[in-house]
């Protein structure tokens, strides 16, 4: 087979098994244009497949995570294969199996193999699924056997195929045990995964409702690409969270099946990969991490090695920066390589044609969702369902019984207290508001009169209800609180918690926001107040979504969003029916009922509304990596990407040679570019165009265009004059110019701040250009004649707060300290570390700065962890955060090595409040990451001893 992958045979099934299969087909839904499934060759059994073919960045730290659908969560696909697993290694025959083999089945040194060898791991993961009763009788087990003894031919590595890979029979045999949903839910997943178009290695869109599925195929694919045609994958995903809640997820599967699973968020990631010579690598990416290591691919010739692309929300594509930036990596990987199979999927797709076409791709949609989903519409203390057949949309569903005190009326006009407590605390609800002040007034609002109303109007019984609803778990809860805030604590959880109800929004750390969301899944919290960044959420399902109102901050709602947000209402196997009720006035009644029956908003490029982050850094890029090296060649290039195909309806003024060539004129002008641009009639006798060093460092470091020149000026000035007693000049340098924008100095702050610095340390000030008689001014309220510049201004009392953090490493103090939230606190830690990392790719481009190398390394660790030196390594691990981190240390567990050794039974004893599955996963994750840095080493050795082929002697032994 071409492309290195491992020759692959298809086996025949018995009259039962293609009955269910052609069931299956008979219930598959159209598709536009339909995606088709291989046609039948014969009555007797399935066709052969056709032959695969051969061969800046600011990672956002919203609270947002991603529209999941995975099967990496507790009772998800990975830890049925887990359990399934161990149940397997117990049942073999002891008698069989060598002593070393039983001791390692309880508890693995990390640098052995574990259980079994990578293909003898398959095998055992492979082979569990013909334990499962669904797909197969014994009979089929019986001519499985017999017809794989017959036809046995395999070379290392090859997989038996019967409609699907092993590793997707697994996953649908384990399915089909369940009920009738997941049956259905099965069936669209294997109609998808058998299309023609996978088959042959066509790329695809496809989409389906919220929780319909649609991960867990991308996930069965990523597997077989790495396992049957051991080729790399990248995985795109649009937060920083998703990144880590993956590689934490995922690492089991790697350590078992031997691939390796790499972060690329933040701060983290290697530019270029290491090149593994035995294991293949998953990397999982942020979407501006997946840019630059895209970049990087193709710099070193490498692109070929990616066999799969995944792309999770690609209706991201039409957001803002983040958007072009996507659309680069996707319009490279399409332009550079061939071989490689791009996958993308979304809920809120509209203008699919568009995409289509841009993409190359075939496209599936399904409207299959397991849990029934009703939408309501809530006007004054009426309660209308939504309904398409229905003129106007609405078709009264009831009056809301409620009984309102006047005071509790004027308090809550919007009845938001008789809609939760219709559900809670049995039941689970969110509440979605327009600002995080909202969120936090609402869920007080409701915990303060829900006892006062039952008391006066139901049942006293019934208040004392939310109260002793998990009452220990809620107690366990606020100290954990209080332990990740190293004894503070939010006095409005405090007052809430207790009723099973807390707020969830950016205005949190990720430790606060981690263990909330873990206190909600588990049911001890049955109320989250939240912003609309949570609609794009893990798996936080509810039984009752609430929208407070139809606005985001102060923006009309739109329909995608709507969309997410509805769509965490009756996730699949936690309940069994789900609704949204959407709060309207009066005054929007005409604007709602457009909102819920118009169809989603269409998804278009980027690159020309974000000039510097998008067409122009594309640009650069392309001159940089050498893809393409005139204007004839770029504008080759442009006419290939989405912006291309939407070029006409985006930009009717200017032709896309015009805006091509009005692009690379602006690059050229700001010194990123060298060459000469003619007329458009002239462009084929046109040089080539070379790209500078700065426009090299820029691109290297993916710094946004607009600031690059502001940047090198920085540096070249600090170079004359670098504060190096403390940290704080090389902070205010680290300090990202597009946080200034936003930033509202408190003047009695930043002189108070100002004037707590040294002599040495308030020299920084007068330096970057802010003189502490300015700062005295502002702070006396008295008129400044002398204008400086606000960006400096903002930066250095950002830099102040970085300051601060990195000497008390306490959240909680800085925030109340500088009166920001901390959410806002860690924020800006967090895009510190990720601009440092991009300073010094920026920096190792350009030999004048060669100074800065050492400093921004180690800077860049300090502000990625901003914890102890001592918890470091432990916080490398994928998802464990400060507060588990310090659990930890104080435990015992002091390093890397000693948690990849650890017994997870072990560590569920000793850490509080740990669960069985996040002690498996955080050992599988420290396991990965100790054979990653050990292999990498090993790679470093083998490329120090290869002996060299264009040596004196070795010279000499080719001459004839």
């Amino acid at each position: 087979m071409e492309g290195g992958g491992p020759a692959v045979r298809r086996r025949s099934r018995s009259a039962s098994a293609r009955k269910r299969s052609r069931d299956r087909a008979q219930s598959r839904s159209a598709c536009s244009p339909p995606a088709r499934k291989r046609p039948s060759s014969g009555a007797g059994e399935e066709p052969q497949p056709a032959p695969s073919s051969p061969e800046y960045n600011n990672d956002s730290e919203e609270d947002m995570f991603g529209d999941y659908d995975s099967f990496s969560g507790n009772d998800s696909l990975l830890a049925q294969v887990d359990n399934m697993e161990q149940e397997c290694i117990q049942s073999i025959d002891l008698t069989s199996c060598t002593k070393n083999m039983e001791d390692k089945a309880t508890v693995e040194p990390a640098f052995g193999y574990l259980q079994l060898q990578n293909a003898k791991s398959k095998e055992l993961i492979f082979s569990a699924a013909g334990n499962i009763t669904g797909f197969r009788t014994e009979e089929e087990n019986h001519l499985r056997i017999t017809s794989e003894q017959e036809n046995r031919t395999l070379e290392p590595g090859d997989c038996f195929l019967d409609d699907l890979p092993s590793s997707q029979l697994l996953c649908f045999e384990e399915m089909n045990k369940t009920s009738v949903d997941s049956r259905k839910s099965s069936e669209w997943q294997h109609t998808c995964l058998t299309l023609e178009s996978l088959q042959q290695r066509k790329n695809l869109i496809y989409s389906l409702p919220t929780s319909g599925g649609k991960t867990l195929v991308a996930e069965i694919l990523i597997l077989q690409e790495l396992l049957c045609r051991q080729k790399d994958v990248l995985m795109v995903l649009p937060y920083v969270a998703i990144v880590q809640e993956k590689v934490w997820a995922l690492s089991s599967f790697g350590i078992e099946l031997g691939f390796l699973v790499e972060e690329y968020a933040g701060s983290k990631g290697r530019f270029p990969p290491i090149k593994r010579r035995m294991k293949k690598s998953l990397y999982i990416a942020t979407i501006e991490k997946g840019h630059s290591l895209v970049n990087s691919l193709i710099e070193t010739g490498r692109i070929g090695d990616l066999g799969l692309v995944v792309v999770d929300e690609l209706h991201m594509l039409g957001e803002g920066s983040r958007g072009a930036t996507l659309e680069m990596i996707l319009a490279k990987i399409l332009y550079t390589s061939k071989t490689t199979q791009i996958i993308g999927m979304s809920a809120t797709l509209n203008n699919v044609g568009d995409l289509q076409q841009f993409l190359q791709a075939e496209y599936y949609t399904n409207n299959f969702r397991p849990v029934e989903l009703k939408e309501y519409v809530k006007i004054q203390d009426s309660i209308y369902e939504v309904d398409n057949k229905a003129e106007n949309g609405l078709t009264f569903s009831r009056l809301l019984n409620f009984k309102y005190s006047s005071n509790l009326q004027k308090m809550d006009p919007d009845h938001l207290i008789a809609l939760v407590t219709e559900v809670i605390p049995n039941y689970s609800c969110l509440v979605f508001c327009p600002t995080k002040k909202n969120c936090e007034n609402v869920a007080e609002m409701i915990c303060k009169y829900l006892n006062k109303v039952f008391v006066c109007l139901f049942a006293p019984n019934r208040s004392r209800e939310y109260r002793n609803h998990r009452e220990n778990e809620k107690q366990d809860l606020i100290k954990d609180l209080k332990n990740i805030g190293k004894g503070s604590l939010c006095p409005v959880l405090k007052r809430t918690i207790p009723f099973g109800i807390a707020y969830h929004h950016s205005g949190l750390t990720s430790d606060e926001r981690k263990r909330i969301e873990e206190a909600y899944s588990a049911g001890v919290l049955c109320l989250l107040t939240c912003t609309s960044t949570l609609a794009a959420g893990v798996n936080l399902p509810a039984r009752r979504v609430i929208l407070r109102a139809p606005y985001v901050a102060t923006e009309f709602l739109k329909k995608n969003q709507y969309k997410q947000m509805i769509g965490r209402a009756g996730r699949a196997g936690i309940d069994s029916a789900g609704e949204s009720i959407l709060i309207v006035q009066e005054k929007d009644k005409h604007l709602v009922r457009d909102l819920v029956n118009s169809p989603l908003e269409n998804c278009y490029s980027n690159l020309f509304l974000e000039f510097t982050k998008g067409i122009q850094s594309l640009l650069l890029s392309l001159v940089g990596l050498k893809i393409a090296r005139n204007p004839e060649e770029i504008y080759h290039f442009m006419c290939g990407t989405l912006f291309g195909v939407q070029q006409q309806f985006l930009s009717k003024e200017k032709s896309l040679s015009a805006i091509t060539r009005e692009a690379l004129g602006c690059l050229i002008e700001k010194g990123l570019l060298k060459g000469k641009m003619t007329s458009e009639k002239e462009q084929k006798s046109q040089s080539n165009l070379e790209i500078t060093q700065l426009g090299q460092a820029t691109y290297k470091g993916s710094i946004d265009l607009a600031y690059c020149d502001a940047l090198y000026r920085d540096l070249k000035k600090g170079l004359e004059g670098l504060v190096l007693e403390s940290c704080l000049h090389l902070l205010y340098l680290t300090t990202p110019y597009d946080m200034t924008y936003h930033c509202r100095p408190d003047w009695m702050i930043y002189f108070r701040q100002f004037s707590q610095l040294n002599s040495v340390e308030q020299k920084v000030a007068a330096i970057v250009g802010v003189p502490e008689s300015f700062i005295t001014k502002k702070a006396s309220g008295q008129a400044i004649k002398k204008d400086v510049d606000n960006c400096v201004i903002n930066r250095l009392y950002l830099s102040f707060v970085l300051y601060a953090l990195l000497k008390e490493t306490n959240i909680w103090n800085v925030s109340e300290k500088f009166n920001m939230s901390r959410g806002y606190v860690q924020n800006l830690l967090n895009s510190a570390a990720s601009f440092s990392s991009c300073m010094l790719h920026f920096c190792e481009e350009l030999e004048e700065f060669w100074v800065y190398k050492a400093l921004l390394t180690e800077l860049t660790k300090r502000l990625t962890y901003c914890v102890k030196a001592e918890l470091i390594p432990l916080m490398e691990v994928a998802g464990v955060l400060e507060s588990r981190a310090k659990q930890l240390y104080d435990s015992g567990y002091k390093t890397l090595a000693h948690l990849a050794n650890a017994d997870p039974e072990t560590l569920v004893k000793m850490i509080e409040h740990l669960s069985r599955h996040q002690a498996r996963q955080i050992v599988s994750s420290a396991k990965m990451l100790l054979r990653e840095k050990a292999e990498a080493l090993q790679e470093e050795v083998e490329e120090l001893l290869k002996v060299p082929t264009d040596t004196p002697e070795g010279l000499l032994t080719t001459l004839p």
